[in-house]
């Protein structure tokens, strides 16, 4: 079968038109170059996309017969608001031709999440999801967490909902199965059993605890245990605790029996009980006051692998059926379908989504809705999760637009922030510095917006939080100048909040003198005169202060701000600096690769002691030739 995805599985035709004059809204204007892209257009499937007059994309649509599709957008009587505006904005049209509407279904949900454009539906949270990989390029396996690209050789067992229940599932299968889980260098080094072995969570496969053949019995068992097959997995255990009873080895006994209790925890621990459905997703969808929940639970094995609440962009006058498929087309862009996909609702376009989804999976996909039966119980669950989550996200809105309110009032702001970036530095007497940026808006944090930077000029002195900051900003300034200079994609902030106090707010307001921004509202947050929280102090320009009451909500929705900033600079800076604790001094030696390097360690102990060998024992070491001891001790030692 060809791959779906391929670009030579398309043909692409671009109809460009020059608009002269002003860009604003103009539905006359509008129609006029979508009646002109008609007259162009086949009777076969394919996928449409609406540009303004800048050439960004409005809208990503498929169609079965391109020409029919494309002139209902010329009817603009019939349209809903929300299309009429998109036609009014729309100046050119770019068509992609495909050999079936399936296929078309697909590039659609690609371009939609390579474009993003406003009009379409959009799945926000579409970041890789987590999977356990049961590696298989080494004699004893190696079972661990895994996020992107699968090109390991091994087998892949997900999507999970969360990285939290990725580690309860590896926990459950180290307890169980006693499956390493270090890395092969690791594991090639050890001479002795490491810790996990001494409380049971490994078999030591490193030292000769178990051979091969015994080591590829648990692989197999943990294998039937990920494919559904828990009740084999249980039988067998039980099957073995009670021969080494009667063989009166009770330790080994209660080695099995321990591991049956965490079988059983585990098979206790669902939150619903999908035992005989094999490999399923299912999804509920709650909407209320133009805001929409699709709950999804994910189902391998018959094992419940956890459940996850998703908040559609752009949804606000959207049919429910058609927020649902869309949604469904953007997930399994990137996660492989299961042969079962349980819904609440029947779909207009089911089958047709049924065999785009089977074109990508390559096997049969079914999508259906339980109507009696133990699986009307699961969507019931699901569809109750969904509204909760719905009531808790429109009472999160609610509370967060009255902070928004209050804010814009306290600042003297022209109205609530749509964009707030908070900036803070970590770094330890001037090493490993970092700065941070988040982002913050109506609908909580906005994480794929987060960024750090590594300080590199060399004009920044080592320990100048206010240097530091400056050169943040500048850089901040200097990249959104260039990528988005006429502040048409929601990229420039609102409001500035800084980690700091007078200092840090004057370094700021330097860079943006320089930078020509007088537009943005900034504010340095600096602790008491104690430095506790709720004493908090608000710099604004001009030596004007502003505290609020400890018990003020806008208070408390500052510091929350504040404090993830600080919590993502101390990350970033923790990273840098375990990642430069992992360089060595040997790294710099010409000639030195990973081998050799390996080969000295583990002759001297440590890259201090190669330093400081002499040059008979430099070549004593094993694969270190004379004229290499020689060149690495004329490094430590060079000559005068």
């Amino acid at each position: 079968m060809n791959d779906p995805t391929s670009s030579d599985r398309f043909h692409e035709e671009r109809a460009t038109y020059t608009v002269r004059g002003s860009d604003k809204p103009d539905i006359e204007a509008g129609v006029a170059a979508i009646r002109g892209v008609v007259k162009t257009l086949p009777v076969r499937p394919g996928v449409y996309r609406m540009l303004d007059a800048r050439g960004d994309v409005l809208y990503v649509g498929k169609a079965r017969a391109l020409k029919n599709r494309v002139t209902n957008y010329t009817q603009v009587a019939r349209l809903t608001k929300r299309l009429q505006r998109m036609v009014a904005q729309t100046r050119a049209m770019t068509i992609v031709t495909t050999n079936t509407e399936a296929e078309a279904l697909l590039l659609e949900a690609q371009l939609i999440k390579r474009f993003r454009p406003p009009y379409n539906v959009l799945l926000r949270d579409d970041k890789s999801f987590p999977f356990i990989l049961l590696r298989e390029d080494h004699a004893f396996p190696r079972v661990q967490k895994h996020r992107g690209a699968r090109r390991a050789k091994g087998q892949y067992y997900g999507p999970f909902a969360s990285a939290g229940s990725v580690t309860r599932t590896l926990n459950a299968l180290q307890k169980l199965f006693l499956l390493r889980s270090c890395s092969d260098s690791f594991f090639a080094n050890r001479s002795r059993p490491c810790l996990l072995y001494q409380i049971k969570r490994c078999s030591a496969p490193c030292v000769g605890r178990i051979d091969e053949a015994g080591y590829a019995e648990l692989v197999q068992d943990a294998k039937d245990f990920l494919g559904g097959k828990s009740i084999k997995v249980q039988a067998k255990l039980g099957g073995l605790m009670n021969a080494a009873a009667e063989a009166m080895d009770y330790e080994l006994a209660a080695v099995y029996r321990d591991r049956l209790r965490a079988l059983t925890f585990i098979q206790g621990t669902q939150t619903i009980h999908a035992e005989g459905l094999g490999d399923a997703d299912i999804f509920a969808l709650a909407g209320k006051g133009g805001v929409m929940c699709i709950q999804a639970f994910f189902i391998r094995g018959g094992n419940n692998w956890g459940h996850r609440s998703f908040f559609p962009a752009h949804t606000n006058d959207v049919p429910e059926e058609e927020v649902l498929t869309s949604f469904l087309t953007q997930f399994y862009e990137e996660v492989p379908p299961p042969k079962l996909i349980l819904l609440d609702r029947p779909l207009g376009e089911s089958q047709l989504l049924s065999e785009a989804l089977s074109e990508r999976a390559g096997r049969k996909v079914t999508l259906r809705v339980p109507r009696r039966g133990a699986h009307t119980k699961m969507i019931r669950q699901a569809k109750r999760n969904a509204e909760e989550e719905l009531d808790r996200r429109l009472a999160e809105t609610s509370t967060q637009a009255r902070n928004l309110r209050a804010l814009s009032e306290m600042f003297e702001m022209e109205g609530p922030p749509e964009r707030i970036e908070v900036y803070d530095n970590s770094h330890v007497m001037g090493t490993n510095a970092v700065g941070a940026m988040i982002v913050a808006g109506p609908e909580g944090f906005r994480k794929n917006a987060y960024r750090k930077f590594n300080i590199k000029r060399p004009e920044t002195v080592p320990g100048d939080d206010f240097a530091m900051m400056r050169e943040v900003l500048g850089r901040r300034f200097a990249r959104l100048e260039k990528e988005d200079p006429d502040k048409s994609r929601g990229e420039w902030p609102d409001l500035m909040l800084i980690d700091g106090g007078k200092g840090q707010l004057s370094a700021v307001c330097e860079v943006m003198e320089d930078a020509g921004v007088h537009d943005v509202p900034v504010v340095a947050i600096s602790k008491g005169p104690d430095r506790n929280a709720g004493r908090e102090v608000f710099h604004l320009p001009g030596g004007r202060e502003i505290t609020l009451p400890p018990n003020d909500p806008v208070l408390f929705y500052l510091q929350r701000l504040r404090d993830e900033a600080h919590r993502f600079a101390i990350g970033a800076h923790r990273t840098k600096r375990a990642k430069s604790m992992a360089v060595s001094t040997l790294d710099d030696v010409p000639g030195i690769g990973p081998s050799r390097k390996r080969a000295l360690l583990m002759h001297f102990g440590t890259a201090r002691a190669v330093k400081g060998a002499a040059l008979e024992d430099l070549e004593k070491a094993p694969g270190i030739s004379r004229m290499m001891a020689r060149q690495i001790y004329d490094y430590f030692h060079p000559r005068s």
